[in-house]
């Protein structure tokens, strides 16, 4: 999911604010348009990480909902047969949508991750690791839904093959969908299972990114942690370890959750498909899939792929993310 590694950022919850020196500014001068600022961080950083796992995004669309082109083929098979079909850019198609969804959502994650805490922890009295699982579902389900047509157009375009498309564009994407497939509500499809798989997917993600940090920083300071470069008073995972974690992370929700993965791609790409009747509701897709393709081959088809964008996704996304802190004072 597109959560992966916002969901993992977000978990490292944001230091508070830290006297200044006299002259400095002060923490008010640090406030100062931090929302602009954590918007462009986390959109970077996403943005980054994004188009570093691009082609293994778009390799799990075609073997998710069983591109005609590519259904006999297994993930590298297919890494090598797209830029034979269809050129190298061929493995960036869809980018550009997800390249405008992934800065909102971010934002959205990010700024909403902060507000749901806050209201959790003040309102319902809830702290530690379960108001972190708590928000951060929440959070992730916000920012779902707010960008959940960018990602329908993404699906799409990604979905094409060259010769045979149906959109020229994201605007041609947006007006076609519009038009054809019931109006606003067109590019909903699939939010359900989005929804239903979010949940666990940020809930796990934000428990066990957050408890292996809180362990890790509690019982091995000095071998796994080092001062924020821009604000020493802050102690912060080594770059490797935060890596590790959000690996884990990530693996381990991504596994939960991924049945729902493939039935909202198997969704949003509609009319695409020719058993899209079959396929209206999400208790029929899953069914559908189940049925004709079963667990390994059907239900959780191209999840070992999703193992694979991990690690890559999480080192350019924890990378990118720290230098934009530093570069923002978001510490």
């Amino acid at each position: 999911m597109a959560a992966a590694a916002a969901a993992a950022l977000a978990a490292a919850e944001p230091p508070p604010a830290m006297p200044q020196a006299a002259g400095a500014g002060g923490p008010a001068a640090r406030r100062d348009f931090y929302w602009l600022r954590s918007f462009l961080a986390g959109g970077i950083a996403g943005c980054c990480a994004k188009t570093t796992v691009a082609p293994l995004d778009r390799v799990k669309v075609l073997l998710q909902a069983h591109n005609h082109h590519y259904r006999h083929l297994g993930v590298f098979s297919t890494l090598r047969a797209v830029p034979k079909k269809e050129g190298y850019l061929g493995l960036y198609k869809g980018n550009g949508a997800m390249m405008i969804r992934i800065f909102p959502y971010g934002a959205i994650q990010f700024m909403a991750f902060e507000q749901y805490k806050t209201l959790i922890t003040t309102k319902l009295g809830v702290s530690g690791h379960v108001h972190r699982l708590m928000a951060g579902s929440m959070a992730g389900m916000t920012a779902v839904i707010c960008t959940y047509p960018l990602d329908m157009v993404r699906v799409r375009l990604a979905f094409q093959v060259k010769g045979e498309h149906t959109y020229t564009g994201i605007i041609h994407a947006f007006k076609t969908i519009y038009a054809k497939e019931g109006g606003f509500l067109g590019f909903y499809r699939g939010l359900m299972p989005t929804i239903l798989g979010m949940a666990p997917y940020a809930g796990v993600s934000f428990f066990t990114f957050g408890t292996l940090k809180s362990v890790g920083l509690s019982y091995a300071p000095t071998l796994l942690g080092r001062p924020s470069s821009d604000n020493p008073n802050v102690l912060v995972l080594k770059t490797h370890i935060n890596l590790l974690c959000g690996g884990v992370a990530g693996a381990i929700a991504q596994t939960i959750s991924y049945p729902f993965d493939v039935t909202r791609r198997r969704m949003q790409l509609g009319t695409v498909l020719p058993e899209f009747e079959k396929c209206l509701t999400m208790r029929e897709t899953m069914k559908y899939v189940y049925g004709h393709h079963g667990i390994r081959k059907g239900l959780y088809r191209g999840l070992s792929l999703n193992y694979i964008r991990c690690v890559p996704s999480q080192a350019v996304a924890f990378t990118t993310y720290e230098l934009m802190k530093q570069f923002f004072h978001l510490n």
